[in-house]
């Protein structure tokens, strides 16, 4: 039994090493691409742009949304923007009303409504895109403000080169200073963003659109299929099959989309849920497209590191499981040499930890203090592997499920809260009780592990317990303060009616 745990742990421990190592990787083509410029392109010719809101329930940031999309600079007769409002609370009042007096104001804009919610977001955007007059579309979410130089940036790449399907730009974090949990978030982001999508980019990888603050080539678009809502993450799904087509796709680093974090833990993990789900199920896809097509080997192979490294959060929980077996193991002093060998293991940790550290330094003068939370965010990100793991599991095996927005709640400063809003959620899933176990098993580990004296053990056993146990405690107290203060305003509407 011991033989069979030991293996497994090496084997656990060797996948999740292979995954993260390939941290080194893009370190490499970060650093290797880090001084290159590029060039200040202007626009001699307007050609006509359709700017795409897509939306569901966000009578919070809706209003800002709009405004910011006109207030872009360009030409007010080469540029159309539609609402794709697919709500179905006052969110529709408040896009009819804003609407209108944008319209009043000379821009061209159109709120579009559709019958149902047939496709979710992949749905209305198709939608919108037969009636789009735009040869370019940009797309923004609703928790985005995009900046007014976004079209004067990103359009004149199209004209460089005929083949140019997508321009990409970076999230920037409207709300990166308000909570602990914004904090991880961005830094999280900030390595995809800063380290992952630059690196792929300039080494000639496939990148993804990240489902907005970018513009596409209306023909790629069509050329490669059109929006598909077979995969929850239709902008993955869709760069693919037009990086396969031979589009190429373009990602600005210097140049910033601002968007809203998530504030409360419940829509983080719904978020977190949807883009694992459906990367899982675009893997499941396009990687056998992947591997027939003439693209060269380096790009097939970094394409299926793109692709499954979600496939990480299984090995994760597996090696909460196993690593206090080891200690007990380790103890025993018969596989001694096994366990001298495995420190090579430590290896993924650098590895994250460079990755991250590059990302934080290359946008943040203060990143020294940053970098500070680091261990909370390694262990925040293990805390997640319940939840990640579910949506793994069902991107794997075609469980289908709903499109579950995000909600914006229109969180910037520190006095704003998110509790009283009306998107809230006020329950908490079965996740949450597997949570609290693993919690409760790996900090057994940790007092094993010092009775034993593995001190070796000991930091991770803290990360996985600290990690699964706070995630699990701040998706009970988020829900339990939500619900407080809904029975509060129930309270207060009852008294109304009565007085």
């Amino acid at each position: 039994m011991e033989q069979i745990l030991l293996i497994s742990y090496i084997v656990c421990l060797s996948i999740l090493t292979i995954f993260a190592s390939h941290g080194f990787v893009m370190v490499y083509h970060y650093m290797k691409h880090k001084h290159q410029v590029e060039p200040d392109l202007s626009l001699t010719e307007f050609p006509m742009v359709t700017i795409q809101l897509p939306l569901y329930n966000e009578l919070y940031v809706v209003r800002r949304l709009i405004e910011s999309a006109c207030a872009i600079e360009y030409p007010k007769d080469k540029l159309e923007i539609q609402v794709l409002d697919d709500s179905t609370d006052e969110t529709v009042e408040i896009v009819d009303r804003v609407v209108k007096e944008m319209k009043a104001k000379g821009h061209n804009i159109h709120h579009i409504r559709r019958s149902s919610r047939k496709g979710y977001k992949a749905g209305a955007l198709k939608e919108g895109l037969k009636i789009a007059a735009g040869e370019f579309v940009a797309i923004f979410d609703a928790d985005f403000v995009p900046r007014k130089e976004f079209l004067m940036k990103t359009i004149p790449y199209f004209a460089t080169d005929p083949k140019m399907g997508m321009v990409q730009t970076r999230w920037e974090h409207l709300n990166n200073e308000y909570s602990l949990l914004t904090r991880t978030q961005a830094i999280m982001l900030d390595g995809h963003f800063v380290i992952e999508q630059h690196s792929r980019n300039q080494a000639g990888f496939f990148i993804n659109f990240n489902g907005t603050g970018g513009v596409w080539r209306k023909s790629c678009i069509e050329d490669a299929g059109n929006w598909q809502a077979d995969t929850l993450t239709e902008d993955l799904d869709l760069s693919y099959r037009a990086q396969l087509r031979g589009w190429r796709f373009k990602y600005l680093k210097d140049f910033t989309s601002p968007a809203e974090l998530p504030a409360d833990i419940n829509a983080l993990k719904s978020q977190q849920f949807r883009w694992t789900k459906g990367a899982i199920e675009t893997s499941r896809k396009l990687l056998p497209l992947v591997w027939k097509s003439k693209m060269p080997m380096r790009i097939k192979i970094h394409s299926t590191f793109h692709l499954t490294n979600n496939f990480c959060y299984p090995f994760i929980i597996l090696a909460a499981l196993l690593n206090m077996p080891m200690t007990f193991i380790k103890h025993g002093g018969e596989f001694n040499t096994y366990f001298d060998v495995m420190s090579v293991f430590i290896l993924a940790f650098a590895s994250s930890f460079m990755f991250y550290l590059y990302s934080q330094k290359d946008v943040y003068e203060d990143w020294r203090r940053r970098m500070l939370l680091f261990p909370l965010f390694m262990g925040g990100s293990m805390g997640f592997a319940v939840n990640n793991t579910k949506a793994v599991l069902e991107g794997l095996f075609k469980y289908k499920t709903e499109f579950v927005r995000t909600p914006k709640y229109s969180i910037k400063e520190k006095k704003d809260s998110w509790k009283d809003k009306k998107y809230v959620g006020v329950k908490f899933s079965w996740v949450v009780i597997v949570e609290v176990l693993l919690s409760l098993y790996c900090l057994f580990g940790v007092f094993a592990s010092f009775y034993y004296l593995e001190i070796a053990a000991i930091p991770f056993q803290i990360l996985f317990s600290w990690g699964f146990g706070s995630i699990a405690y701040l998706s009970i107290q988020q829900a339990w303060d939500a619900h407080k203060m809904k029975v509060e305003q129930m309270d207060v509407q009852t008294a109304m009616v009565a007085a």
